[in-house]
């Protein structure tokens, strides 16, 4: 009988999932492996039911679909952070049944796919002795231990295009236009696709703004014969001395829901500029749809390297992409906090010195 790996996805969905299964599948069968898809994240390990072993036919397509065909879960019990990142230790009898239950399926190693509470997760089913390595994942590129993670480039990608119609739309009218993009506690997407995109204001969670500063900018603009001024704010953005904007009250055993702040600024822009200022949330559209070139190789060498680790035994550590190359991090590393934007970091001096305002 074949050796077997496990394939598992959690967290939220983005761009590249699939491009990752098809890689491990790829990379495991040519080394006369098993590929043993995991369905409907963690929880799929305690229903060996959920589980099959990918055929060649199963990953026809897959490079270019976004989602996950192996499905995800962001919530149940295998839940690693809750509130505003707080980590959470998963009780024993859960650790237990689920080192049983790869036991059961002869899975040899897990790779499993996701963000900074996906990766927490893999790191305290490692602890308790299942055979693990990571694959960072997530949209907002703040997952610690890599420069990058899938799925940031095609967001950014569907951030920047955004912004690109909505310079139209405000100059038209002569409109603040508010884009709210995600990112709770870090403005990686943001930051990027403001800068990509033309924004005359980015706001972002490490760096408190102002009205003042932003109303200052748009007056600036206007006494320049610029009539239009285009803001894109994560998320997580915050009014300095202030707090999140959450949607909603918060549920239990999962992390504080945020969005809403592209609203607020809107309102009160209008309230003390006098000007029409509207606001469009770009919300789950940037987890959406196919990922891009960039993303779709990234995606196959971080599965590669997940096949890698499992044959060299390299267990509890997480691929990444560093000073451009493919290399490993310890898991233990990766899910005890974020990776957030230096305020100084190259990328906001570089908005600075062209004249983006950044709310401070």
């Amino acid at each position: 009988m074949p050796q077997r790996i496990g394939i598992v996805t959690g967290g939220g969905d983005c761009p590249g999932l699939n491009a990752v299964i098809r890689a491990v599948t790829k990379a495991a069968n040519r080394r006369g492996w098993d590929a043993v898809g995991v369905y409907g994240g963690y929880e799929g390990l305690l229903n060996p039911e959920q589980c099959k072993v990918l055929s060649i036919h199963d990953l026809d397509g897959l490079l270019t679909r976004g989602g996950t065909v192996l499905g995800t879960a962001n919530r149940g019990p295998f839940c690693a952070k809750v509130g505003h990142g707080q980590l959470v230790q998963l009780p024993k009898d859960l650790l237990d049944a689920t080192k049983a239950a790869c036991e059961k399926m002869d899975i040899v190693g897990l790779v499993s796919i996701g963000g900074d509470g996906t990766l927490a997760i893999a790191n305290q089913l490692y602890q308790h002795g299942i055979p693990i390595v990571g694959v960072p994942k997530t949209i907002d590129n703040d997952v610690i231990g890599t420069d990058t993670t899938f799925g940031f480039d095609s967001a950014v990608a569907c951030a920047t295009d955004a912004l690109d119609r909505l310079h139209s739309t405000a100059e038209s009218h002569r409109r603040v236009m508010v884009l709210e993009v995600m990112g709770r506690y870090a403005g990686w997407i943001a930051a990027l696709s403001g800068v990509s995109g033309g924004a005359d204001v980015i706001l972002i969670p490490e760096i408190p703004f102002t009205y003042e500063s932003i109303c200052a900018k748009i007056a600036d603009r206007e006494a320049k014969g610029r009539q239009f001024t285009i803001v894109v704010a994560a998320e997580g953005a915050r009014l300095a001395g202030g707090g999140f904007v959450t949607a909603g009250a918060q549920e239990a055993q999962r992390e504080a829901k945020l969005g809403g702040v592209g609203a607020v600024i809107a309102a009160e822009l209008q309230a003390r500029t006098g000007k029409e200022c509207r606001a469009v949330v770009l919300g789950h559209l940037q987890r959406g749809g196919s990922p891009t070139s960039v993303d779709r190789a990234l995606c196959t060498m971080f599965g590669t390297a997940a096949v890698k680790l499992i044959a060299d035994g390299q267990f509890g550590r997480m691929v990444s992409y560093t000073a451009a190359e493919i290399t490993s991090v310890p898991l233990a590393e990766v899910g005890q906090g974020i990776r957030t934007v230096p305020p100084n970091a190259g990328l906001i001096e570089t908005a600075r010195a062209i004249g983006v305002c950044f709310g401070d």
